[in-house]
């Protein structure tokens, strides 16, 4: 993460994106913390700032009870959005424990397959087994719905807008389909090559 802006136009770029933002509840009553991964512009953010912010705006409004947190990863594009895992690990070792402990569940909004893959090798190194332990995917915005006040939290257009393009193209959850323009609407598996593909990965 490079920084290419004062702290103080940093932090404020971050409250402006609204990248973090506790709003609603779970089913059960638990604050949520939702994070829009594409808002992130990891290079013009610097960790420092990251984890101060936390610090200052957001652990403190979590106070002493238990809280989930909602993580949408919907169009996220890894050049742009993705801060590096020593940056992640930095971050992660920064929360506090009491924090961490009152952490019930995060509910991990459009995965894919390269984040199933990224977490299944580093997760655990990244995150802990107590907390990888929580991690939950969550495919569709109708599982979600399931754990979350549907009416009291606010998820992007943009999402929905890809919620849609998935129940069309259900390939696209597995990476065996391009989610490039052109091909929308061509058949997912069109070839030997990826019929072998497919079997492979199942």
């Amino acid at each position: 993460m490079c920084a290419q802006a004062s702290p103080s136009e940093q932090e404020q770029l971050v409250e402006k994106l609204e990248i973090f933002k506790i709003r609603g509840r779970d089913k059960r009553g638990r604050k949520i913390l939702r994070i829009i991964g594409k808002y992130f512009p990891a290079r013009t953010l610097s960790v420092d700032v990251v984890k101060k912010y936390l610090e200052d705006k957001i652990f403190p409004k979590l106070g002493k009870k238990q809280f989930s947190v909602l993580y949408v990863h919907t169009d996220v594009e890894r050049s742009e959005n993705f801060p590096g895992i020593s940056a992640l690990r930095s971050i992660y070792e920064a929360i506090p424990v009491n924090v961490k402990e009152n952490l019930e569940a995060v509910y991990f909004v459009h995965p894919g397959l390269q984040s199933r893959l990224f977490l299944a090798t580093f997760g655990r190194l990244l995150l802990g087994g107590g907390l990888y332990g929580k991690l939950r995917y969550v495919n569709r915005l109708d599982l979600l719905w399931e754990h979350v006040r549907r009416n009291e939290i606010e998820i992007p257009d943009f999402v929905y807008d890809h919620d849609e393009e998935l129940e069309y193209r259900p390939m696209m959850d597995y990476g065996l389909e391009s989610d490039h323009p052109r091909v929308y609407g061509a058949p997912a598996v069109d070839s030997p090559v990826s019929m072998y593909s497919m079997r492979c990965i199942s």
